[in-house]
């Protein structure tokens, strides 16, 4: 559980062999080929299933946990020892956002324990050590503790200096809040965690690069993350803001796809660069950040007024009242997300008809939609509750059915045959 909540919640974005050798050029292949969504696998159902009850599990006890904390008293004696030992109202604030982050932590750590790394191996999908999950795990919960300290005290400031109107300037200050994480993550935080750099594989690095080139993307954009000490799934995004964005593909994604597969990849990641798609989503985020933020002064000033006396909170400008907020921000995500996700699913079909048009390579898309079902696990067409409240993307089956129907050029330029010639 993330502090930066306390910030208002900000985003749901982003995405989540072969060779041609030392040839410049492709061998020839039909794109118009169509291509038929496979089906999943008895593990891939088992898979989607227990994760919806993880997912529905996590979401209660994101709720649960911070209301065990208030009912009990616990985040009054934690402001309380934080009062005490901080003399100042600063380090009052940033000492109980302390303590609160590690007491969550410890009490998370089961389930994100089991979620994370045993049932990731039982599944068959990560290679990665104890303690390797273990020390990534203590990073993050160190620079969420850097990121608390640093910023946790000012909406209880807002609140303090404009009780009426605290939610929709905190809601406003979340784009330049996120703006600024967005900016600093590339290059100073991502790093902690994995290994970033130029690909290995020069022959696709060229194509890329060249494909890059063709959408108006700097070359030194494109790289390449040693994700295979971790995982066995594929994967590409788009991160970072103005001079840190970047494009990111897994190594793990370089190895197992064609070349083919991977240039439509790459062709899907360089749409969301292009058509400016971290900038809409900060404007409608913030958007929604304030819808829930206005909920949440509301209902909290009602709880308040009913309970205050009973839990020893008579402010939400007071740092104990944390818990009560963060348990109306999850409630309002609960409500709100889903216009989120919907208009993420919609940058994602944006980005794979910007990928089409620039590649012409239907079938090679449709064949990696395909791939990342059977590498991630994936099924391909997930229920009605999957896709209101979890999908980030049209499901596979939707994708691979828009690339096997999508090619109004059909007759004119023939795409991506001479690239690198």
């Amino acid at each position: 559980m993330r502090w930066f909540l306390l910030m208002g919640w900000l985003l749901v974005f982003g995405w989540f062999g072969a060779r041609a050798g030392e040839s410049a050029a492709f061998v020839e292949v039909d794109e118009t080929t169509t291509v038929a969504a496979p089906k999943p696998s008895a593990l891939a159902l088992r898979y989607h299933w227990t994760g919806n009850v993880i997912w529905g599990a996590a979401r209660v006890w994101d709720v649960a946990a911070p209301l065990v904390l208030l009912a009990t008293g616990a985040s009054v004696r934690l402001r309380n020892v934080a009062r005490r030992v901080g003399k100042g109202w600063f380090l009052e604030v940033g000492i109980y956002v302390t303590l609160f982050l590690v007491i969550v932590y410890l009490a998370d750590l089961p389930l994100r324990f089991y979620a994370g790394f045993v049932r990731q191996h039982a599944y068959g999908l990560s290679r990665q050590t104890v303690g390797k999950w273990l020390g990534d795990s203590l990073k993050g919960l160190g620079v969420d503790l850097v990121g608390g300290f640093c910023f946790a005290w000012v909406p209880f400031y807002l609140i303090k200096r404009w009780p009426r109107w605290w939610w929709l300037i905190t809601g406003g200050l979340t784009v330049p809040f996120a703006a600024f994480v967005m900016l600093i993550a590339p290059v100073w935080i991502d790093p902690l965690f994995h290994e970033f750099g130029p690909m290995k594989d020069k022959g696709l690095e060229a194509k890329i690069l060249a494909l890059a080139s063709r959408a108006g993307i700097p070359a030194e954009r494109v790289f390449e993350v040693n994700m295979s000490v971790d995982t066995k799934t594929a994967n590409a995004y788009v991160k970072g803001l103005l001079g840190t964005q970047r494009i990111v593909l897994w190594d793990t994604l370089v190895k197992n796809f064609d070349e083919r597969e991977v240039l439509a990849v790459m062709g899907h990641e360089m749409g969301h660069y292009v058509l400016g798609h971290i900038g809409w989503s900060l404007g409608l985020s913030s958007i929604v950040v304030v819808a829930g933020l206005f909920w949440t002064d509301r209902a909290g000033r009602w709880v308040l007024r009913k309970y205050g006396g009973r839990l020893g909170i008579d402010s939400l400008a007071d740092v104990a009242a944390a818990p009560l907020l963060l348990v109306l921000l999850g409630l309002s995500s609960a409500a709100l997300g889903p216009v989120a996700l919907a208009y993420s699913r919609y940058q994602e079909h944006e980005a794979d008809r910007f990928a089409l048009e620039l590649t012409h390579m239907n079938r090679s898309a449709a064949r990696a939609f395909a791939d990342f079902q059977r590498e991630n696990l994936g099924v391909p067409r997930p229920g009605m509750f999957y896709r209101i409240w979890r999908s980030t993307h049209p499901s596979i089956a939707a994708r691979i059915s828009f690339c096997n129907s999508y090619h109004p050029w059909v007759g004119g330029e023939k795409g991506l045959e001479n690239l690198g010639e």
